[in-house]
């Protein structure tokens, strides 16, 4: 059966974004030049830039790809939780999951801030999973807390599960990261 032009189109994108994350993982950002993603993807140089503006343009679409995916497994997990606490906790095992994929510790956490800058790596951050810490805290926490506390608490608790999926990839305990997970959650509650 054939594909419509729109199928073509969207294969051809996913063709572009798979080769692109092979190779920015083997290789980082730095070191990866468009013909090896045209090559590896086995599509011509002008189909690049039918889809993406430049490499950082494919970087970027990969990355979210990347972000989406952490997204969505911690949404799926988390989400039969029967408690805040406990949504929160399957939420950081999910990521520690989601983040143990190869390569992708290396592209979120490593490579975005260092190609993309920090803010525009953040933005991606937030067009994904920090909604769902966000909640998370907030419903931990209660209605006392205010929207300027609450987003520092965000930010403290993602950088800290970021810190934990860099550790846990380069051989450090998990189970001692979801301990203390565990622990700074349960002081959120006390204070």
């Amino acid at each position: 059966m054939a594909r419509s032009n729109k199928e073509r189109t969207e294969a051809t994108r996913l063709a572009l974004i798979e080769a692109a994350r092979r190779l920015f993982v083997d290789r980082g950002y730095a070191d990866t030049a468009t013909p090896d993603i045209v090559a590896e993807a086995g599509v011509t140089r002008g189909a690049l830039y039918h889809h993406f503006e430049d490499k950082k343009a494919l970087f970027r679409a990969t990355l979210e790809r990347e972000a989406e995916a952490v997204a969505a497994h911690i949404d799926t997990v988390s989400l039969p939780a029967g408690s805040p606490r406990e949504a929160l906790l399957l939420g950081a095992a999910a990521y520690f999951d989601a983040m143990a994929v190869p390569g992708r510790t290396r592209l979120l956490l490593l490579e975005a801030p260092a190609v993309l800058g920090f803010e525009s790596a953040g933005a991606i951050d937030r067009d994904n999973a920090e909604g769902t810490l966000k909640a998370g805290l907030s419903d931990l926490i209660g209605k006392g807390v205010d929207a300027a506390r609450l987003q520092a608490l965000t930010n403290l608790i993602s950088a800290a599960f970021d810190r934990a999926a860099i550790a846990i990839e380069t051989g450090a305990d998990r189970k001692a990261y979801e301990g203390a997970v565990a622990s700074l959650l349960d002081g959120l509650v006390r204070a």
